[in-house]
């Protein structure tokens, strides 16, 4: 076993939601260390504590306080009872108690000095949400030790230097991995096993960051291709990545394997195993990326594979791999036929868009020019809108664009699979599925990639469109 083979390992917030998570988890890091002589572990907040920092900030900007002793109790109650359960030394139970109310307080104290100014800045805001992971590293941290592992709680803030785009910063790569180097193999090279918080980082000045929601996958993948690592570990409560959402489709299955161009599609289109952020650097890195079930660890997961050009051709005949389902979309659409030819029209439209900080998931457009068709969340719908009747106020006066418009609720329905390139009648199979399951279809988009087809049914046909095109896969 080479000495120098390194492992990353992310536990996500159920795998250290309370006291047997935590055992579980305790467990899965000894056993790693069997083979792997050299172990990072990343761990998010506990599960629900993020949600409830936030809720704090959000009453506190109000001017509403009068929660804030629940909140702290909470939080006391849910780490303390954890730490009373599995750390044995009284001396770092005490430690590890105090250090976790510290945090307690200046969460407190955040959120008062939000209520006085009625408002919070991202900057702050980062500041409420790194509580969560900078608790449950010492949680985490003092329990592996009582557990027999050695191990040393750290920051993120200290090695993963990021710009100040506040809650959703990027690293600087070169700068974080000369400092996570310089931190993490010391320790390691000691036989120590770091213990670190996912989700934040830490400008240049050290104020704390936060790399968006979900962001503790992309700090493993970050850390794990700065190392670099010889494989990362995402540990959630799922046996891996499936072919469909089970709540949908109680046949759905995990794939054992699946390409990185598939994962990349899959994340964007609602599967939420894996933030999407989390693929890049570790095929830039070409290391290898599981993702595994805390509490079935003995199940292999899904192990994420790089694209190679055997992959171009579906392996058992398997075109489609998988079909994902983002609800709450609606469609909005730019009609009228002074669009014909007119250059700009969608540049504009989507600088509309982009003022109003919405994301885009799904456009389409016919060859015609008379329409713009494109997806946004529901919440935004209204806002975007506004936003384009303001930029074409002359065009729609003028009757060159006969209405900016929005449909009700939608779903983006999307089949994956890389065997889907050069497969003649692919799209066939997909509307003939469908078609047969009477769902009906508003509107497609197909990446000159290959590798998805998107569609977008109405709400109420979401299940019906899921089950339908699931049957691609289980024939």
């Amino acid at each position: 076993m080479p000495e120098n083979k390194t492992l990353v390992m992310k536990f996500g917030g159920t795998s250290v939601g309370s006291a047997d998570a935590l055992l579980k988890a305790t467990q899965i890091v000894k056993d790693a260390r069997a083979e792997y002589p050299r172990v990072v572990v990343i761990t998010s907040a506990m599960s629900g504590v993020t949600n409830l920092l936030l809720d704090a900030a959000a009453q506190a900007s109000q001017g509403k306080v009068d929660s804030l002793p629940a909140t702290e109790s909470t939080l006391r109650e849910k780490h303390f009872a954890a730490a009373d359960a599995l750390i044995q030394d009284e001396t770092l139970r005490e430690t590890t108690k105090q250090e976790i109310n510290t945090l307690i307080l200046s969460l407190v104290d955040l959120c008062k000095a939000i209520a006085i100014l009625g408002e919070a800045s991202p900057r702050t805001m980062d500041a409420v949400a790194s509580i969560g992971e900078r608790m449950c590293v010492r949680l985490l941290g003092a329990v592996l030790e009582s557990g027999g592992v050695s191990a040393k709680a750290i920051e993120s803030t200290e090695f993963v230097i990021t710009n100040a785009h506040f809650q959703h910063a990027h690293p600087d790569f070169k700068v974080t991995t000369e400092k996570t180097r310089a931190v993490l193999n010391p320790l390691m090279d000691a036989g120590i096993v770091p213990v670190t918080t996912g989700f934040i980082g830490a400008t240049p000045e050290g104020a704390i960051t936060t790399l968006g929601r979900g962001g503790s996958d992309y700090s493993a993948a970050i850390i794990g291709s700065v190392l670099p690592a010889d494989d990362v570990w995402i540990w959630t409560d799922v046996d891996g990545v499936m072919t469909t959402d089970p709540r949908i489709v109680k046949e759905a299955r995990t794939l054992p394997e699946i390409t990185y161009s598939e994962i990349a599609e899959l994340a964007y289109y609602g599967a939420k195993v894996i933030h999407p952020k989390t693929i890049r650097p570790v095929v830039d890195a070409g290391i290898g990326l599981r993702i595994c079930n805390t509490f079935n660890p003995s199940h292999p997961g899904t192990r994420l594979i790089a694209n190679v050009p055997s992959d171009l051709h579906p392996r058992n005949g398997q075109v489609v791999k998988a079909v994902t389902a983002i609800r709450n979309q609606r469609l909005v659409t730019i009609e009228g036929r002074g669009m014909l030819g007119v250059p700009g029209v969608a540049a504009r439209a989507f600088g509309a868009v982009a003022s109003t900080k919405t994301s885009v998931p799904l456009i389409t457009q016919a060859s015609s020019e008379q329409s713009i068709c494109f997806a946004v969340p529901s919440e935004a719908a209204e806002s975007v809108i506004n936003a384009l009747q303001a930029v074409f106020a002359s065009e729609i006066e003028d009757e060159d664009i006969d209405r900016v418009w929005m449909t009700e609720d939608v779903s983006i329905i999307t089949v994956v699979g890389v065997g889907m390139r050069h497969t003649p009648g692919v799209a066939g199979q997909v509307f003939s599925h469908l078609g047969d399951s009477k769902a009906n279809v508003l509107a497609i988009a197909q990446g000159s990639s290959e590798v998805s087809i998107s569609m977008v049914v109405v709400a109420a046909d979401t299940e019906l469109a899921v089950n339908a095109l699931h049957e691609m896969i289980v024939k």
